[in-house]
């Protein structure tokens, strides 16, 4: 029996023996897709004009076979094997895109083959490139196979640290994100029943797969791999964003930012959109280098909540659970539950803080700009917050049947006095670690069975808060 089947073994009967608190989860089986694209009738995309070189540029010819097959009333748009060069293309009602093995999919590198669409990108809504797969005010799509999907995107993950490096001199860190344009590789926009399904998808120019405003999505079996060639910026796994009834499950994910990340909007402009991301499943997937393994934040300002996470396994990624927001954000999270992990190798098992990268959340327009006429999504992010609508707030958030090996810290959590970290669970932990880590600013935790084995000899220090209390078994 290799190591990840016993130690999902023990959890199994770890879970019998201490159960999770109690909650209904009802709605977990309205979850993902509810329908798929049923027709058979097969679009060849080289009977379009399509070459398989690598080199020509195949948009037009991609795009034509989609929109054949969707006036048909739908069907299977595929290819042959071979690499097809292509910019923006958009998925109909009722198209199922087939990328079968042995074929790759290419993301050109020049920005002008991604054209212009009103989204949200990092919690703003503002102008930014169509991805390189989209699917926008869709309903009844599919997109699976066994073949790759390549968004080239070393060249943009060299420009962005460019300009990052110009941008930070000039006190400008919170913009750089934003001004520097990159592609998703996929994104669901404002659609429902989407399935995505089997694919690689590597080399993205910045988040890999976005759903955004969307319900009833699935993505199953996919793997992510975006650490070929270097380490590009932003290059989150999947990002479920202001969206519900989403199914995550078995995918196997190599990134270099948050590998499974909920998200619901940034600062007054995420609080004017108000739409939160809520009733959410993730299970029986693997999170290999990142941020974090499971993570929501950094953008909260319309709550996420209902969500469960289940049958995890981290390997070497920086954190295992990650709960971040900024002090401008608002929302926050609630109702979590996460169960049945597997951590190795983590900088820290949990981590949980309302203050995250200052550099990067609060905006401060520097001198030499003011009075001069700004982008609009610079005008957006320098918002003023109102302050109490702008403090997040974490509660509700219940952990159990945690593992793990080989990693630096257990617990890092630093609320404040206006955001105590309230109503936490933490049950069934068993973790071996260089040092046990902190808490402070909470109030109202469960603690039970958790077994913190430190080579430093420490214990968790608890400050600041009221009915927190970590004793050693």
């Amino acid at each position: 029996m290799n190591t990840l089947y016993k130690t999902l073994l023990l959890l199994l009967l770890s879970t019998l023996a201490y159960p999770t608190v109690a909650q209904d989860f009802s709605w977990v089986e309205g979850v993902g897709a509810q329908s798929m694209p049923e027709g058979k009738t097969v679009y060849q995309v080289q009977d379009y004009g399509a070459k398989a070189d690598g080199t020509t540029l195949n948009t037009h010819s991609i795009q034509q076979a989609i929109d054949a097959c969707a006036a048909d009333g739908g069907g299977i748009v595929t290819f042959a094997t071979g690499e097809y060069l292509t910019g923006s293309i958009y998925l109909k009602e009722n198209v199922h895109l087939i990328i079968p093995e042995g074929v790759t999919l290419l993301g050109s590198t020049d920005m002008s083959h991604y054209p212009l669409i009103d989204t949200r990108v990092a919690g703003i809504e503002m102008e930014w490139p169509s991805a390189l797969v989209n699917v926008l005010e869709q309903e009844n799509v599919m997109i699976s196979g066994k073949g790759k999907v390549d968004g080239q995107g070393k060249v943009h993950w060299d420009r962005y640290w460019s300009t990052r490096r110009d941008y930070e001199a000039r006190g400008l860190r919170w913009i750089v994100d934003y001004d520097v344009q990159r592609p998703r590789t996929l994104l669901v926009s404002k659609s429902s029943n989407v399935t995505i399904r089997d694919l690689t998808f590597q080399k993205s120019g910045f988040w890999t797969i976005q759903l955004l405003y969307s319900s009833h999505c699935t993505v199953q079996g996919v793997i992510v791999r975006n650490n070929i060639g270097g380490h590009g910026p932003s290059t989150d796994g999947i990002d479920i964003d202001s969206s519900s009834d989403i199914l995550i499950e078995g995918c196997d994910i190599d990134c270099n930012d948050d590998t499974f990340c909920l998200k619901a909007g940034r600062d007054a402009d995420g609080q004017r959109v108000n739409r939160p991301t809520e009733r959410i499943v993730i299970r029986d997937c693997i999170s290999r280098d990142g941020a974090a393994l499971f993570t929501c934040g950094s953008e909260t300002a319309g709550w996420i909540r209902y969500v469960l996470a289940e049958n995890l396994q981290a390997i070497g990624t920086s954190n295992g659970f990650l709960l971040k927001s900024a002090l401008v954000r608002g929302g926050g999270a609630e109702h979590i539950y996460v169960r049945n992990v597997n951590i190795q190798g983590v900088r820290n098992v949990i981590s949980v803080g309302v203050n995250w990268n200052p550099a990067y959340s609060y905006s401060k327009l520097p001198e030499e700009y003011e009075g001069k006429e700004l982008p609009p999504h610079w005008e957006t992010i320098l918002q003023e917050v109102d302050p109490e609508q702008g403090i997040p707030h974490f509660h509700d958030i219940h952990l159990s049947n945690f593992t793990a090996t080989d990693s630096e810290r257990f617990i890092r959590v630093a609320g404040t006095a206006e955001s105590l970290m309230e109503g936490f669970s933490i049950r069934n932990f068993e973790v071996e670690v260089q040092e046990a880590g902190s808490v402070s600013h909470a109030r109202n935790w469960e603690i039970e069975h958790v077994k913190v084995t430190a080579t430093d000899g420490g214990q968790v220090v608890v400050e600041d808060s009221q009915g927190v209390s970590f004793e050693e078994e």
